[in-house]
C-alpha cells in the first residue's frame, strides 16, 4: 500500500462510530416521543474532507463542512453556536405535537432501518477487508 493510500480500516472505524452514534440520537428520539417538548435530534453528516485531503495533490478536496458563526444578532434571538457539529436539531420533522413535542415515530422507526443496513454494509465491507489480509498473509504477502 503506498503511502497516499486511503486507510480503510481506520475509514470503517470512524464510520462505525457515526453509525453508533446515530443509533443512540435516534434511540433517544424514539424514547422521548411522548416528552412534552422534546425536540428531536440528528447528527451532523461525517466529515470526511480530510480523507480527500490525505490523498494531496491527487485529489484535491471539493467537500467541506460550513463553518457557522453566530452573530450578535443571531444571539440575541436565541441562537447557539453549535458544539462541535455532532448532534444537532433534526432538519427533516414533519409535525409538531401541540405539546411541542416533535418526533414522529414512523420518521424515527425508518432512519433507524436506514442505520441497520448502512452498519451491514460497512460491517461487510471489514469483512472483505479481512479476508483479503488473511489471504495476503496467508500467501507471504507481508
Amino acid at each position: 500500500m503506498a503511502d497516499n493510500d486511503p486507510n480503510l480500516l481506520g475509514s470503517i472505524t470512524r464510520s462505525m462510530h457515526s453509525l453508533a452514534q446515530r443509533q443512540q440520537v435516534i434511540a433517544r428520539n424514539i424514547a422521548n416521543s411522548e416528552t412534552a417538548g422534546f425536540k428531536a435530534g440528528e447528527t451532523a453528516a461525517p466529515d470526511f474532507s480530510a480523507l480527500l485531503a490525505a490523498q494531496g495533490d491527487a485529489i484535491t478536496p471539493r467537500v467541506t463542512r460550513p463553518r457557522i458563526a453566530i452573530t450578535g444578532g443571531m444571539a440575541a434571538l436565541g441562537a447557539r453556536q453549535p458544539g462541535n457539529g455532532e448532534i444537532i436539531a433534526d432538519p427533516d420533522t414533519s409535525e409538531t405535537k401541540p405539546d411541542g413535542n416533535n418526533v414522529v415515530l414512523e420518521e424515527q422507526l425508518l432512519k433507524m432501518s436506514g442505520i441497520q443496513a448502512d452498519f451491514a454494509a460497512v460491517t461487510n465491507i471489514y469483512k472483505k477487508q479481512m479476508g483479503f489480509l488473511k489471504t495476503a498473509a496467508a500467501r507471504g504477502g507481508f
